[in-house]
Formats: C-alpha cells, sequence, structure tokens
C-alpha cells in the first residue's frame, strides 16, 4: 500500500507531501490542474524514463519519494536475492540532478532502474486512459483468465520448466549450427591433422637440429681450429705439455728448499694433469667432427618442414606447434561425436516436451472449466453498469508451440446490443464501453490477484449517471481488497472516496505552482457540488452533494 508520496520540484510541483490511506482515495480538480503531473512523479519510482524537462527549477535536482508498506505482500525473497535491507514499509526514491543524471535508491540503498521497476510493478498498477489497448493483448487476456482458474501454482511450475526447456533448445540450435559449420570443415581439419602426424614432430627435436645446424654449417672451421689448438699440446718441441711438464720436474727437485714449494709443486702438477686431459678430449673432439653436406641437408630439410608447418598455423615454433596438433586433433574427435551429442541433448528436449505437455495440458484444463463463470461474472457486472444486452464471451484456441503461459490463445469478444454477435473487444467496443469492460475485470482481478495499490486515471470516463454511481460503487468494493486511488471528474464516484484529495494551481511570484489538499467535511461537499454545477456553486448542488455523500456513508 502507498503510505505517503513526496515530490520535489517537478514539474509544477514545488514541495508537496500526500499521506494516503486504506479503502478508495479520490483525487479531483480541474482539468490542467496538475492530476496526471502526480501520476507522472510516481511513475518515477516505478522505474519510468526521465530528463531535465521534468525540473521546475532547473538549478536543483528532482527528488520523488513514496513509502509503501509491504508486510503481508510475501516480497521478503525479492530483497535477499537483491541484497536489499527489508522493512515493513520500503522507500522507493528517485533523484534527476540538473544535468539529467537519474540515480535509484530502495530503502536508502542505489538500485538500477531495472531492480526499482521490477519492484514498483509488485507494489502498484496504474491504469492510465489509454491502458485499454492492453484488452487486446494475449498475455493480459490470459491473466484475466488465470486470475479465475486459480492456475498461479500450476503456472510457476510450468514456467520453471518452460524456461529450462527453452534454454535446452536454444542450446541445441547453437550446437546444431556449430557441427553443421564443423561438419563443412571436417575434411579440412583432417588434412592438417594428418599433415602434422607425418611430420613425427618430436618435443625439443628444434632446439637438437639447429644446434647440430650450426656445427654442421661452420664444420671446417671448426677442425681447422682445433688441430691448430693439438698442434700447441702436442708438438715435438716447444709444446705447451713438454715445457708444463719441465717446470713440473724443476719444482719438484727444488720444493724441499723454497718457501711455499710444496704448494707451487702441486699446482703445477695439478695444472699438467688438467691440461693433458683437455688435450685428449680436444683430440677427441676433433676426430669426430668432420664436414658432411649430407647430414646438413637432412637437418635443412627437417627444420625447414618445422619452420613452414608453424608459419602455417601462425604459431611460434615447435612447442606451441604440438599444441596445435592436439588442439586440431580434439577438434576433429568433437566434430566426429558431434551428432552423438545433439542425439542425446535430441532426447532431453523430447523429455521435456513430454513433461511440458502434461503441464500444459492441466493448465488449459482449469481454464477451459473456468470460462463459463468468468464469461458469466463479466457480462453480469457490464449489464450492471449500464449496458443490459452486453455479451461478453472468451474465444479459447490451442497452438503448437509452447510459450511462457502455455499454449493457449484467448480472444476476448464483446457485443452491447442484441442483434449484433460478439466480436473482437478492441475492435467492436467503444471508449467508454472499454473502460466500462476494464473496470469489471479489475475489479475481479483485485479479488485474486496480491497487489497493494491499484490507481486508475479517469476509468469512469464516458459515463454518467446511475452507471457513474455504480462505477463508484465497484471502486468502493474494491476498496476492500486493497487500496484504490482514483482520479475522476464524476461526482457519483469522487463521493464514494474514504479520503478526498484536490488538485489546484495557485500562482506564486512569476511562478504557476500545483497544490494538493485532503478536503474536511464542508470542503469536500463543496468540491462534490462543484463537480455538479460546475464553476458556480448553487444551493441545489450544494444539497445535492450532501445527500450523495451521506448516501456512500461520508
Amino acid at each position: 500500500m502507498l503510505v505517503r508520496l513526496s515530490v520535489r520540484n517537478y514539474a509544477l510541483i514545488r514541495d508537496l507531501d500526500i499521506d494516503f490511506g486504506n479503502g478508495l482515495t479520490i483525487i479531483t480538480g480541474e482539468t490542467g490542474a496538475g492530476k496526471t503531473i502526480l501520476l507522472g512523479a510516481l511513475s518515477l519510482i516505478l522505474g519510468a524514463r526521465a530528463d531535465t524537462s521534468v525540473l521546475l527549477d532547473k538549478e536543483n535536482k528532482c527528488i520523488v519519494e513514496g513509502t509503501f508498506s509491504v508486510e503481508g505482500h510475501e516480497m521478503k525473497s525479492f530483497f535477499e536475492e537483491n541484497d536489499l535491507d527489508y522493512d515493513s514499509h520500503a522507500i522507493l526514491r528517485r533523484e534527476i540532478s540538473s544535468a539529467g543524471k537519474s540515480r535509484a535508491f530502495i530503502n536508502d540503498t542505489p538500485v538500477n532502474i531495472t531492480i526499482l521497476k521490477e519492484l514498483g510493478e509488485s507494489l502498484i498498477d496504474i491504469h492510465s486512459q489509454h491502458q485499454t489497448l492492453m484488452l487486446n493483448n494475449n498475455s493480459f487476456q490470459l491473466n484475466v483468465v488465470d486470475s479465475f482458474a486459480g492456475t498461479a501454482a500450476v503456472l510457476d511450475e510450468y514456467r520453471e520448466r518452460y524456461i529450462k526447456y527453452r534454454n535446452l533448445r536454444r542450446a541445441y540450435a547453437g550446437e546444431s549450427a556449430k557441427a553443421e559449420k564443423n561438419r563443412a570443415d571436417l575434411e579440412y581439419y583432417r588434412f592438417q591433422l594428418n599433415q602434422l602426424d607425418s611430420a613425427r614432430l618430436t618435443e625439443g627435436e628444434q632446439e637438437e637440429l639447429e644446434r647440430e645446424q650450426e656445427l654442421l654449417s661452420h664444420a671446417e672451421e671448426i677442425v681447422t681450429g682445433l688441430a691448430a689448438i693439438t698442434e700447441c699440446f702436442s708438438a715435438e718441441s716447444g709444446s705447451i705439455l713438454s715445457s708444463l711438464s719441465e717446470l713440473r720436474n724443476i719444482l719438484n727437485r727444488i720444493k724441499g728448499f723454497l718457501p711455499g714449494g710444496e704448494e707451487l709443486a702441486a699446482r703445477t702438477e695439478s695444472s699438467y694433469i688438467e691440461l693433458n686431459d683437455l688435450s685428449s678430449e680436444i683430440e677427441g673432439l676433433s676426430a669426430s667432427i668432420s664436414a658432411d653436406p649430407a647430414r646438413l641437408a637432412q637437418v635443412n630439410e627437417r627444420l625447414d618442414t618445422i619452420y613452414t608447418l608453424a608459419r602455417k598455423h601462425q604459431v611460434n615454433g615447435l612447442d606451441e606447434l604440438l599444441v596445435k596438433r592436439e588442439e586440431i586433433r580434439k577438434l576433429v574427435q568433437s566434430i566426429e561425436t558431434g551428432d552423438e551429442r545433439l542425439a542425446e541433448m535430441e532426447s532431453l528436449i523430447r523429455s521435456e516436451e513430454a513433461v511440458l505437455t502434461k503441464m500444459a495440458s492441466s493448465i488449459t484444463g482449469k481454464r477451459k472449466k473456468s470460462l463459463p463463470e468468468t464469461e458469466k461474472n463479466i457480462t453480469g457486472m457490464l449489464r450492471q453498469l449500464g449496458m443490459p444486452n452486453a455479451r461478453f464471451r472468451i474465444d479459447f484456441s490451442s497452438q503448437a508451440d509452447f510459450s511462457e503461459s502455455g499454449r493457449d490463445q484467448v480472444d476476448f469478444l464483446f457485443s452491447a446490443n442484441k442483434q449484433i454477435d460478439p466480436e473482437n473487444l478492441a475492435k467492436t467496443a467503444s471508449g467508454g464501453e472499454l473502460s466500462r469492460v476494464m473496470l469489471s475485470l479489475k475489479s475481479f482481478l483485485t479479488r485474486n490477484v496480491s497487489l497493494p495499490t491499484i490507481i486508475f486515471d479517469e476509468i469512469d470516463s464516458g459515463v454518467s449517471g446511475e452507471v457513474a454511481d455504480k462505477v463508484g460503487q465497484i471502486l468502493s468494493s474494491m476498496g476492500k481488497y486493497m487500496q484504490v486511488i482514483n482520479i475522476t471528474h464524476l461526482p457519483q464516484v469522487a463521493s464514494r472516496g474514504a479520503r478526498h484529495f484536490h488538485v489546484y494551481k495557485e500562482d506564486e511570484g512569476d511562478s504557476t505552482i500545483t497544490r494538493v489538499k485532503l478536503l474536511s467535511g464542508d470542503e469536500r461537499i463543496m468540491e462534490v457540488a462543484r463537480l455538479l454545477s460546475g464553476s458556480e456553486v448553487t444551493q441545489a448542488a450544494l444539497k445535492n452533494a450532501r445527500e450523495l455523500l451521506e448516501a456512500a456513508g461520508n
């Protein structure tokens, strides 16, 4: 229920606070006074778009805040799911800065507009004059039927399975399209894999081949250099080893007399052994290395194969090429087994379709069973609303495909005259007739739908006299089940409200400001009288106004 609405700097509203109550609340005022502006301000905290055009004072921000009582409406889960503080009262606030920046809050926690809108739709239903267009909307029509059929529980379960089914169908479509494309490329991938497998690539091969290539390319230079080194070690005269051997012998003779001689002799001996080993190793290495043009050609050819494959697959070196090979191998295997996966998904889809078919049939049965009662109730209320020959019918059909609401299609048919068979409601009914049909539907919906607040913007347009009085009775009756706020020009309806607000404009300096006043006893009589007689209130109008209010118990 809407408890309080605060509006700052919006359109013609500078500063406004309105406290609402239970039952039926009436809002009246002259045309252009700003009644619709109130709805515009309220729509901001329900997620409507806004820009700087809504600012009365372009230098300051607009703030709209609504306090809603949510206790007893099972909304705690919504707050928990969106990480919001839960309380018996929910405060929705919207701010529009002078720069056009919009911010939204729920219980002082910043939220995005989507979350604000989702909560708002659970708190309040605003029925504007153009909303009668919804009467031709299949979702709305099914919602009406479901409210009579009592399908809420089974529909919730069905929708969960339908979402699962829809996601499965989407996944299957994606996999199927992917498999089709892959099948077209399978031979190409197989060719790539065969080419890589034929190359018989091994880990570390490239590095070894590149080292061997370097050695073979400089074999002659290496052999020449090693021969020169060997000559230095083993020449018949003046070699390194013969000189060092002589030095060793001399130190061995004098080491006993020379300070530190033992250490010098040991170091010399160690150097001789090391150089002798080095000489032998170089000599052996020299013997093992030779220019081999045939082997060099083989190495170059093998490296060229590796480099060519790496360029073809756009990778850097053998390691990445080996990774690429395994990726292609897995892709080929995946394509070859893709039909199996699709078959498994098809089986799951058929299984889900069987479950959905059963659930949809149950929903269809409940809906069909409720149709006679629904038609009877709506027709009866329309006749109470001044259409004695009204006939309301629901054309019911089923469709092959599943939808979020089942497999059913409905069409509301209407006729206001005996000689005309019921036809599509939106095409045959006048504006006043559409308003009365919508009021009838909404009056029944309020009894079956847990919605805290509903607001009507001149739902009673196009009616008068006894019908207007009946509209007032219906709205008052709806107020027993929920909070009803009605904007009206009809005195018969206005007199039925438990509370009555008057919207008016007032000049303030260079500006015209919209204000709202809760009417007391005499003020209310005067306002109802104005609705009866116009701007000049007569004694007869005052008397009639008192009688209307007394008859309504106000």
